[in-house]
């Protein structure tokens, strides 16, 4: 068998873990950081709201879950599916902010740092060791309340582990899916509000995505709500957490320490703030997860135009029945499915099967057709009112 007809270009603009990029056929994908007018991009925190997106663009995929850096709206407007990988990074989010946790209830940066400026002979440091622990006895983990605003991928897992680590456990979100409800262990209590939450909890951490909603939605007059020497936890993103209300809250005794992942100039050098590089997804086993996941579904959307893990177009799976397919994004409104069929039997190209879902404002149909579709066909269900991107997948006897 010769080369495939078929051959996608795989533009990544981050490094990407070489589990991930292993899952390209070296036969049917080209992949690198400088190729023209690409198939797919794949990225990890570049940020692409400037970028130009050549008309050769399928999709974007984003290997993490935070999707801040990619200008979904746009993409959307071009039906172009938007992929990231839920979950794949959720283990390594929650090891760091149990890690967090218990680098504030024991004090252990503060008493590293009185360690490591101690001077002189053992006998003298023992001494000094000894006369100094006081200043930093801790607080162990079953006499703290944590509240967790956001039960999806991580927050569930974080709230699951610090109510098996003997913590009271109360978590808010009142858009939490049936599937992340399930795997909530029943020992995890509900707030109504948050209010309610901080009023209850002295260990806050959330776990949410920064959007119109969420922008400070941890703010001074919440933050007050709770007891004095509180924690405050933030590895979500930067911007869910109003900083300057953290800061002004902790002069006034009411929060012991705020711990983050997003370093500004504006708290990386107080005292009680202590601030990581970004670290939560950072382990070899989550670049890892996440490359694979959305290297995966971006071969099956590729190849098939099935859409698995999209944060702007609905699932859509179907068996390849024909050797010839069509898959077709367009603006959710009635009659676009009749105008498409209509337009294949005009041509006596019957379907043989199809898939036809939609999510907000976008619509997607799979069509698995007898015969193949001409340029004349294509032109025209293209130029139908709503088409946003209409594709002929590669036929299955063309080496995919």
């Amino acid at each position: 068998m010769g080369e495939p007809k078929i051959k996608f270009k795989v533009l990544t603009l981050n490094s990407i873990a070489k589990e991930g990029l292993n899952r390209f056929s070296k036969t049917r994908y080209n992949y690198g950081n400088d190729l023209s007018d690409p198939s797919a991009i794949l990225l990890r925190s570049q940020n692409i709201h400037d970028f130009e997106f050549p008309s050769s663009l399928l999709a974007v995929a984003r290997a993490g879950a935070g999707i801040n850096n990619i200008p979904i709206e746009k993409l959307s407007e071009l039906g172009v599916p938007v992929f990231n990988a839920p979950g794949a990074n959720a283990n390594a989010v929650k090891e760091l902010v149990i890690g967090a946790i218990l680098m504030g209830l024991r004090n252990l940066p503060d008493a590293w740092e009185y360690v490591s400026k101690l001077k002189g002979s053992d006998e003298l440091i023992s001494s000094k060791v000894e006369a100094g622990k006081k200043k930093y006895v801790g607080c162990e983990l079953p006499s703290r309340t944590l509240g967790v605003i956001g039960l999806g991928a991580i927050g569930v897992e974080v709230a699951n582990a610090c109510l098996s680590l003997g913590m009271r456990v109360i978590g808010y979100d009142p858009k939490v899916t049936v599937k992340r409800a399930w795997q909530l262990y029943s020992g995890v209590q509900q707030a109504a509000n948050l209010e309610e939450l901080f009023k209850n909890c002295d260990i806050i951490t959330a776990h949410i995505p920064l959007n119109g909603n969420t922008k400070f939605l941890i703010n001074y007059t919440l933050m007050r709500l709770l007891p004095s020497n509180s924690i405050i936890l933030n590895f979500a993103r930067n911007g869910v957490v109003d900083n300057s209300a953290v800061i002004e809250l902790i002069n006034e005794g009411c929060i012991s320490t705020y711990i983050c992942d997003f370093p500004t100039p504006e708290i990386k050098d107080h005292q009680k703030v202590i601030c990581l590089p970004h670290l939560g997804a950072s382990t070899v086993e989550a670049e890892k997860n996440c490359a694979v996941m959305v290297a995966d579904n971006l071969i099956d959307f590729l190849e098939n135009g099935n859409v698995g893990h999209s944060v702007n177009m609905p699932e859509a799976k179907l068996s390849r029945t024909r050797p010839h397919r069509l898959s077709i994004a367009n603006a959710n409104v009635p009659s676009m499915v009749g105008q498409i069929s209509t337009a294949l039997a005009e041509q006596n190209i019957n379907i043989a099967d199809m898939l036809n879902v939609s999510r907000g404002d976008l619509a997607y149909t799979l069509m698995d057709i007898d015969d193949p579709v001409d340029d004349e066909t294509f032109e025209r269900i293209s130029s139908i009112d709503g088409i946003l991107r209409v594709r002929i997948l590669p036929q299955l006897d063309e080496g995919l």
